[in-house]
């Protein structure tokens, strides 16, 4: 039997072909992917004042970018080299791509960071919290199918494709990323300084990315499979197109200030790219500075890739399309803005589906597919204007703000409650079910596998107690993690004493 078509639970498949359109089926069908329709994905339709991009949306978009790539590869020149490395189907992209977003928190990355805090420093869990780690928690221990067993029971194909960051935060595999001269994207240190910054597995769930992994024996350690790699750069594609349509159409990127800065940048170039670092990041707000500092961060970071002619052009490039295209035509919510904005997103899709490489033995920053240069580039400067002048507003950062108090509190409620001998069984079962499950993996861990257990201080751990502040503390974790936003508001007000109407506040999922 193909290696791939493996399943945790239950009977093999034979059949790729309906093995991998029922793992697709069962991710739709998945109330964690529900749920992402009221999750944000920058920022909240309440918040707008109009639709804008949720998670939900985000994912269909990258699961229809992610197909289109791999339908064209797999009409291209490397169909033997992708099947080499372990095949290239579209539906396992498909699956893939339509899941690698389930484990986003409520109010999106900025709950993601609060999560992550919260988990090590009130838990003391070493490996604290990262979305793409809680995907795979999501689809392997979280999410239910059928009657027995825990996760979706999804082929190997489809798990290691989820697996962006294709290591845990730390230990595993050995030898880790992060102590690696040259380590790929996402593996360095993390903030606290242990292990990587970027993973896709907890030390609860590194047993079974293991074995998933082994299904694929010739990619190398710390690689993505052919597949994930399709997702990510079609997740890179979305992220960097379609939030910005969002953006325009709330009137928030003015075409004055974001073309102050490309113009600057391309004026003043041979200044700029002598200017002392200082300066620059002392008035990083002047036009061009940005700019400058992006390129400069490209270069620390990618040095591999970076070709300051390539940026020129793909500042000339964004600059044109963008800022002299799209921003210069304030939108107005007529027929013909809606038209600019779709032949904007549409162009662009195209061209960067076009702009794809096949690598049998790619960079260690670099996945077996990729972007060329140039469009890594484009990609980068796109990405750049979403950062620069959406989410660095003080609006938003005041906003964001808020919402991390909600998270902290909810967190910190539920973990008092638990803490309540005399309440804790009124808990809402789900959660109640979540902490037993991790309580259970934590006691299993200690038995087979007891040198991963390490403190958010990285000393060894492991007592009878610590196992139950653990589990307590990653089942409310996956708990608050599960939420829509509106039921996280809900869930801390009630907690809080302040519910309008008892029956608004309901549990999660």
């Amino acid at each position: 039997m193909d290696s791939r078509l493996a399943r945790r639970n239950g009977s093999p498949d034979t059949d790729p072909v309906a093995a991998y359109r029922e793992d697709l089926d069962r991710i739709r069908f998945s109330p964690y992917f529900s749920r992402l329709s009221a999750v944000t994905q920058v920022i909240s339709q309440g918040a707008a004042g109009q639709s804008v991009q949720n998670r939900l949306t985000h994912s269909i978009k990258v699961a229809a970018v992610a197909r289109a790539i791999a339908v064209k590869l797999n009409r291209g020149p490397h169909q033997e080299l992708l099947a080499g490395l372990g095949g290239c189907d579209p539906v396992v992209i498909q699956a893939a791509a339509t899941a690698h977003d389930l484990g986003h928190p409520p109010f999106g990355h900025l709950g993601e960071r609060v999560l992550d805090r919260i988990a090590r420093s009130r838990f003391g869990l070493a490996d604290g919290f990262e979305g793409n780690a809680q995907t795979f928690r999501i689809v392997t221990e979280l999410d239910v199918h059928g009657t027995d067993g825990e996760g979706l029971n999804l082929t190997a194909a489809v798990r290691a494709a989820v697996l962006k960051y294709p290591w845990a935060r730390f230990g595993v595999p050995s030898p880790h990323p992060s102590t690696a001269a040259h380590p790929p994207r996402g593996g360095g240190e993390g903030e606290e300084g242990l292990g990587s910054g970027k993973f896709s597995a907890y030390v609860l769930d590194a047993g079974e990315m293991t074995e998933v992994l082994a299904a694929y024996p010739l990619i190398k350690p710390w690689r993505q499979t052919v597949e994930c790699s399709v997702m990510d750069i079609a997740d890179d594609i979305a992220y960097s197109l379609h939030d910005l349509d969002d953006f325009h159409r709330a009137g928030v990127l003015q075409h004055a200030s974001v073309s102050a800065e490309f113009r600057t940048w391309i004026r003043r170039r041979a200044e700029l790219e002598t200017a002392d670092l200082r300066e620059l990041r002392a008035n990083e707000r002047l036009p061009g500075n940005s700019l400058e500092l992006l390129r400069r961060r490209l270069h620390a970071k990618d040095g591999w890739m970076v070709d300051d002619e390539a940026f020129a052009v793909a500042v000339g490039r964004v600059g044109s399309d963008l800022v002299d295209g799209l921003l210069a035509v304030p939108f107005d919510s007529s027929l013909a803005a809606e038209r600019l904005v779709g032949e904007f997103t549409r162009s662009w899709i195209a061209h960067l589906q076009d702009s794809i490489l096949v690598s049998a033995d790619p960079p260690p920053r670099a996945g077996h597919v990729s972007l060329d240069r140039q469009a890594w580039h484009e990609v980068a400067v796109l990405k750049f204007v979403h950062q620069r002048f959406v989410l660095d507003r003080p609006d938003l950062a005041m906003f964001q703000r808020g919402q991390g108090q909600v998270m902290a509190a909810l967190v910190g409620d539920l973990d008092s409650w638990l803490a309540d001998p005399a309440d804790a069984a009124r808990a809402p079962r789900r959660l109640i079910d979540l902490v037993e499950l991790a309580t259970e993996g934590y006691q299993q861990l200690a038995v087979t596998n007891p040198g991963l257990l390490i403190s958010s201080t990285g000393e060894a751990g492991g007592s009878p107690d610590d196992l139950i502040r653990w589990g307590r503390g990653r089942g409310i974790i996956d708990y608050v993690a599960s939420l829509t936003d509106d039921r996280a508001v809900n869930s801390a007000t009630t907690l809080a004493g302040h519910a309008a109407r008892l029956w608004d506040a309901g549990s999660a999922l």
